[in-house]
């Protein structure tokens, strides 16, 4: 509900009566950029700790940490306010933003055979699309005033809906360590944390589908995070838009995103396989870039979120693909490492196309094209459909052999 009105928030509490706004792009990228930097060690990390732990115990934590960010706003919008959403923010993303998909993914994973965990993912994802259509409808009907308060309500439902639904899949072992002086427990736990990424590293550098998905993963987040980081503040500035526009794409690929994710890929992807719908999917994100960075009409950033409906199939794709490639007991560890490696692109993204937008939509730029930087976001996705189109086949995966590396690496 918040993504359609925050940049007009943002803008008006930093740079009153003002359309661009070089500080609220500023401290955007610098969110996303501290973000990337810690979800490469904590998304991992979490994607471990579900493994040894369980699913519901992570889900939780990290789901709760989305409410604070929009509680500040639903209390005040002035300029303090906003400073003290986006250090929450990045808190809350730190936690969740990429995590929440990959231990979602391991939990199917738990519950279904290799055949079905396809079509759930699309599943998964496709009901995200659904929220987001409800979530902007909401947006485009209630007044701004009212979005946050509201917001607030409907993100505490997700923990309790957790609480009292959500069954633990993780069959928890016995706490050896319980009887451990508090500094021993300590050592234990970063000797334990520093073996259990040793052996993650192993498995994803052991496997050419897992490098090179990670590698498909990393290029495709460095584009799209640096697309996502300023696109609002981009078609403000060159088209004027505003909440209600903003509401309308995004309804828009919502709905489509639906139908592609929940019924084209489950029907899709046994026939032509996860590796042939990734390629579309970034095929798409190419065109989808230089549609929006050669914008000519208001116009065409309607027409382009067509083929966003489209690459929206990469990320289903690719929790297929790597959960194809991955033993039951490796899942939480090598989502979280493939999210890990998307949390770089994430990271290096703002570096480059925060001041390049800033610089483009300013009176200073050196040519007339306020859009250059998606232009060059779209190389990156290029990058990555490389990437895609020399992935080999996922290799069924080994139970027992993975059981016995682990054993070994964690001795």
């Amino acid at each position: 509900m918040s993504v359609s009105i925050i940049a007009d928030i943002t803008t008006n509490a930093l740079c009153p009566s003002k359309s661009t706004c070089s500080q609220a792009i500023y401290i955007n990228g610098l969110q996303q950029m501290v973000v990337g930097i810690c979800k490469m060690v904590v998304i991992p990390v979490l994607g471990q700790l579900a493994d040894e732990y369980g699913r519901k115990p992570l889900l939780l934590l990290i789901v709760s940490t989305a409410i604070f960010p929009s509680a500040i706003l639903a209390i005040d919008e002035s300029k303090g306010f906003v400073y003290a959403y986006y250090v929450l923010r990045i808190i809350s993303h730190i936690m969740s933003q990429g995590s929440i998909f990959c231990i979602s993914a391991a939990y199917a994973a738990d519950i279904l055979d290799g055949r079905s965990r396809a079509a759930a993912f699309g599943w998964i994802h496709g009901i995200l699309s659904l929220s987001h259509v409800l979530g902007n409808l909401l947006a485009r009907l209630l007044p701004g005033t009212y979005i946050f308060e509201v917001s607030v309500a409907l993100l505490i439902i997700a923990p309790v809906y957790m609480i009292i639904f959500l069954t633990e899949t993780v069959k928890l072992t016995p706490n050896l360590n319980q009887h451990l002086r508090w500094s021993s427990k300590a050592y234990k736990l970063v000797q334990d944390r520093y073996s259990s990424m040793r052996y993650a590293l192993h498995v994803v550098t052991s496997s050419s589908t897992l490098k090179c998905i990670c590698l498909v993963s990393f290029f495709y987040d460095m584009g799209m995070s640096g697309i996502s980081s300023v696109l609002m503040y981009y078609l403000k500035s060159a088209f004027d838009f505003n909440k209600n526009q903003f509401s309308e794409i995004l309804m828009m690929v919502g709905v489509g995103s639906i139908i592609t994710q929940m019924l084209v890929f489950p029907l899709v992807n046994p026939l032509v396989g996860e590796r042939v719908v990734l390629r579309i999917a970034l095929l798409a994100s190419i065109t989808y870039a230089l549609l929006y960075g050669l914008a000519w009409a208001s116009w065409v950033p309607y027409f382009g979120a067509l083929f966003r409906m489209v690459y929206v199939l990469e990320r289903p794709s690719t929790n297929a693909i790597v959960s194809k490639a991955s033993s039951s007991s490796d899942q939480g560890k090598t989502q979280g490492l493939v999210a890990g490696a998307e949390a770089i692109g994430s990271f290096l993204a703002p570096l480059v196309m925060s001041p390049l937008t800033s610089w483009f939509l300013s009176s200073n730029a050196p040519f007339n094209c306020k859009g250059f930087s998606l232009i060059c976001a779209a190389f990156a996705l290029a990058m990555a459909f490389y990437f895609a189109w020399i992935l080999p086949d996922a290799p069924s995966t080994q139970e027992e052999n993975g059981e016995s590396v682990e054993a070994l690496l964690l001795a």
